[in-house]
């Protein structure tokens, strides 16, 4: 791992100053929305403008990279979110900051499909797994951090706005000047939904219903904050704690993943993560702290969870195709997200946001059981190695990943690799 560090820092201190610029986005867009009067249906709106783009930026990026090269696409994609970051304060309008916000999760997904390439291309087979671990703790901790930020200026004024530009246009000068040519990023082919429901239900479902939980908390946290009465300083701690508790939990729970029945964790991350929802509805701050950490810990570990747990009944080369489909039921879900829970609070306040979370997280659990009582479980030695995959990462990190985890599968059967038998659905 150090010596993945060592040769790709500039690439990850680039990847960290991105994450620190979104990361603070989402939440201080919620905060000064509150401010402005915006109503918690109104912004959901906003925030869910930002999956529109992802999902938009997902199959328009390849072709953009195709005729232009990763620098000029780098460069014109991170221009157009530090101008979008800049006009938020001085035109605080729900139906222009949406089309902002949809500009910005177009180009932020271009952006992450660049340096992801550019990245996965100085990987070597021996380093790909641990280049992509380090990247997903380097996401995880710059959303963290981007939290501390929103104590050092008034969310009501300029100074966030424009930390938020300067960061994401400093990042472009480390990812620029250690870029070296990558191959075009050529998006995969998903599996049709209706394939890769038969291959894997549950990993359907859940992968589904943790985009609508994931752009819930990543658009909504900071409006449930003020909402809830919170200062900023406690906003900051209450948003960081979502994330903390995925990059505390994530390790420990893939290590396990890896020696039992996956379904049953599944349903046991759903259940504690319902009842800490629950219990967050009705918290004084440090209990709906503590609450929230195993609420963000779950979520954010069970989509790795759900990866894996579909790739169990899948032969390597077809785990490309499905990974393609998981992400597009992921970026489906996570359009709705923001604006249930929006809607949730209006009609039931503060409160609707842990509400939703928790019905939510309970569905999944219900269904993981059923889906218990419908297939055998697989032994333990047959399931496809656990790998951390955040939500925030574009296909090419979820491909680089699976290539990974491939050459983990291939090792465990002596080098068989894609001549692997197929394992019984």
């Amino acid at each position: 791992m150090i010596a993945v560090l060592r040769s790709n820092w500039t690439l990850l201190f680039g990847m960290l100053l991105l994450m620190l610029g979104n990361g603070l986005q989402g939440t201080v867009l919620g905060v000064r929305g509150a401010m402005e009067g915006m109503s918690p249906t109104v912004i959901s709106g906003v925030m869910s403008a930002y999956f529109v783009g992802l999902l938009i930026g997902a199959r328009v990026a390849p072709a953009l990279i195709a005729q232009v090269g990763h620098v000029r696409v780098f460069a014109a994609l991170a221009g157009l979110i530090s101008a979008a970051f800049i006009l938020f304060p001085a035109a605080p309008n729900p139906w222009v900051w949406a089309v902002m916000r949809l500009i910005v999760g177009f180009s932020f997904c271009g952006v992450y499909v660049v340096a992801e390439s550019w990245l996965n291309d100085r990987a070597t087979n021996e380093t790909r797994g641990q280049t992509m671990a380090a990247y997903m703790l380097v996401q995880m901790a710059g959303v963290i951090a981007a939290q501390a930020l929103l104590n050092f200026g008034d969310p009501g004024g300029y100074t966030l706005f424009v930390i938020m530009t300067v960061l994401v246009s400093l990042a472009t000068t480390p990812i620029l000047l250690s870029a070296s040519p990558a191959p075009a990023y050529q998006a995969a082919k998903r599996m049709t939904l209706r394939a890769l429901f038969r291959v894997s239900p549950l990993g359907c479902v859940s992968t589904f219903a943790l985009g609508a939980m994931y752009a819930a908390l990543f658009g909504m946290a900071g409006v449930y904050g003020v909402e809830a009465g919170l200062s900023i300083g406690r906003i900051s701690i209450f948003v960081a704690s979502i994330y903390v508790g995925g990059f505390v939990m994530m390790y420990p729970i893939g290590w396990v993943s890896d020696r039992v029945d996956r379904r049953r964790l599944i349903v046991l991350l759903c259940v504690c993560g319902a009842g800490a929802a629950l219990a967050a509805s009705a918290a004084p701050f440090w209990p709906l702290v503590a609450a929230t950490l195993i609420v963000g810990g779950a979520i954010n570990t069970l989509y790795s969870l759900a990866i894996a747990y579909t790739n169990d009944f899948l032969q390597p080369e077809d785990m490309a195709s499905a990974s393609a489909g998981l992400l597009f039921l992921n970026g489906v879900g996570a359009v709705g997200g923001p604006l249930v829970v929006g809607l949730m609070m209006q009609k039931l306040g503060p409160g609707g946001f842990f509400l939703y979370l928790a019905v939510l997280l309970a569905a999944v659990g219900a269904y993981g059981l059923w889906r218990m009582t419908r297939r055998p479980a697989r032994q333990a030695e047959e399931s496809a190695p656990f790998a951390p995959v955040t939500m925030a990462a574009s296909a090419v990190a979820v491909e680089a990943t699976r290539e990974a985890v491939i050459e983990q599968i291939a090792a465990s059967h002596g080098g068989e690799g894609d001549d692997a038998p197929p394992k019984a659905a």
